[in-house]
């Protein structure tokens, strides 16, 4: 919806999985199946973007890729797109990575940060300085109280052949996998041997893999509302609040409680004399914390892995 009228249906692809596949053809109305990618299993971004630069390198080697993350919650679509439009130009034109950098409103330790060079800005475009990925919550603190780092969306534009160069410069081991998928496709064995393939691919982002090496990439500052939705501070940050600055789904009594998300739909809950909490109640689980912390769900998740409690993923 946030691409309407800019990219066309035809040369829109999402990447996905065989489980959630019929789920997104029914919810994207109008992109080909065939543009709709299943990966065998989750790699990581940098294998995804591989992926897709395979299946359009193919239709077009000269294209200008625009990656768009799907949990992010944009409002000014009209400027949105208009940023879209000149780093699509920039992309062709400059032939590097381009990345749009939001301004950073608190040390967050969720997203990467890229310091940028102001005194290098040539009509909104800069290249960039540092590129670190998710730091510490002091290191965080010190990127944003310097003044010069933004905010990684991870929304980023860069022609195909410029992306598989740069790939094959620092990642030379997913540019082989990468090379293998090219000459797989349209094979009627294709799923089988994608499957073999990715079996063989390193579990890495982009950001850590490519963009933290590279010697091309440009930023330029996105100046649209943006939110990325991957953490419950995210997702409290977008919910209504009450006067104490609460968020609340679910029968619930707060008192002396104030800027805290309660997502208890089943159960009467109380909170009493607490501040900046997440309090999560799904089935079979209780998730309480700090919401500074709220990115370390992760280490929930590697807990539960760890002790073979699936059950609870």
């Amino acid at each position: 919806a946030r691409i309407e009228g800019l990219i066309p249906k035809d040369n829109t692809y999402i990447i996905t999985n065989g489980t959630q596949k019929p789920r997104v053809m029914e919810q994207a109305a109008g992109i080909p199946e065939e543009n709709i990618l299943s990966e065998p299993f989750g790699k990581n971004t940098a294998a995804c973007i591989g992926f897709a630069s395979a299946v359009i390198k193919r239709k077009n080697p000269e294209a200008v890729i625009v990656v768009l993350p799907s949990d992010h919650f944009i409002q000014n679509v009209e400027l949105f797109q208009e940023t879209l439009k000149k780093g699509i130009r920039y992309a062709d034109e400059l032939k590097g990575l381009v990345t749009i950098g939001m301004k950073p409103t608190k040390p967050e330790t969720g997203y990467g940060y890229i310091q940028i060079d102001e005194k290098g800005d040539t009509n909104g475009v800069t290249k960039a300085l540092t590129y670190a990925e998710k730091p510490n919550f002091s290191t965080a603190q010190r990127f944003v109280n310097s003044g010069d780092f933004l905010w990684n969306s991870g929304i980023f534009i860069w022609r195909v052949d410029v992306i598989l160069e740069e790939i094959k410069k620092h990642m030379s081991d997913l540019f082989d996998s990468i090379t293998k998928i090219e000459k797989a496709l349209g094979d009627e064995k294709f799923q089988s041997k994608l499957k073999t393939i990715y079996g063989q691919i390193r579990r890495i982002s982009i950001d850590y893999g490519l963009m933290e090496k590279s010697e091309n990439v440009y930023i330029m500052k996105g100046e649209f509302d943006w939110i990325d939705a991957g953490s419950w501070d995210a997702i409290y940050e977008l919910s209504v609040k009450d006067s104490e600055g609460n968020a609340k789904v679910g029968e619930i009594y707060t008192e002396e409680t104030f800027d805290s998300y309660v997502f208890t739909p089943k159960k009467f809950t109380a909170v009493i004399g607490v501040e900046n909490l997440i309090v999560i109640e799904t089935d079979d689980s209780l998730l309480i914390c700090d919401r500074n912390n709220a990115q370390n769900v992760k280490h929930v998740i590697d807990y539960l892995k760890m002790k073979n409690r699936t059950d609870l993923l």
